[in-house]
């Protein structure tokens, strides 16, 4: 038995395997895996698309591949953080690339198992689906993110209409 609880102790303290890209939205931490972010990058040229989603903040090009970037302090109703070096996360959503408007960045996590909870259960009319755990440390917490599960059937639409014309070219 007592090397059952130390197996227990022992697994707690290993890393869940997953390492996390943290960025700030706002006054909050959020974090996605790191293996879905292709790059970061500052804030590019980009050209806005007339009649899209207040938070689909337009086109980019990125080394010839037309990449769509939303605002994802817009999407989610966070007031964007007063003096924030800003910052842009193309994120890899095969077949898609998306990039993200995000305050700034801050580091990549490798959060042990003891650390990580799931999500707390909130009764709301909205959609929170996209928060998949919560990190905690000391008192801070950190929300990860599904990327994939923030964007709407509207989103996703917008983004893919971006992606065929640019084939069609």
């Amino acid at each position: 038995m007592n090397s059952a609880n130390q197996s227990n102790s022992n697994e707690k303290s290993q890393s869940i395997g997953t390492r996390y890209l943290s960025f700030t939205l706002g006054q909050e931490d959020y974090a996605i895996p790191l293996l879905s972010v292709r790059e970061v990058i500052a804030v590019p040229e980009i050209t806005p698309i007339p009649f899209a989603p207040p938070h689909f903040v337009g086109i980019m090009n990125l080394r010839g591949q037309v990449i769509s970037i939303i605002d994802l302090r817009q999407k989610l109703g966070i007031k964007p953080k007063a003096g924030a070096e800003t910052a842009v996360i193309i994120c890899d959503l095969a077949p898609l690339c998306l990039g993200v408007v995000v305050d700034s960045i801050n580091s990549v996590l490798s959060p042990n198992v003891d650390e990580v909870t799931e999500k707390p259960q909130i009764q709301s009319g909205k959609n929170i689906d996209y928060i998949t755990h919560v990190y905690r440390q000391g008192k801070k917490l950190t929300l990860f993110l599904d990327i994939r599960k923030i964007l709407d059937a509207g989103d996703h639409q917008a983004v893919s209409s971006v992606t065929q014309v640019k084939r069609a070219a």
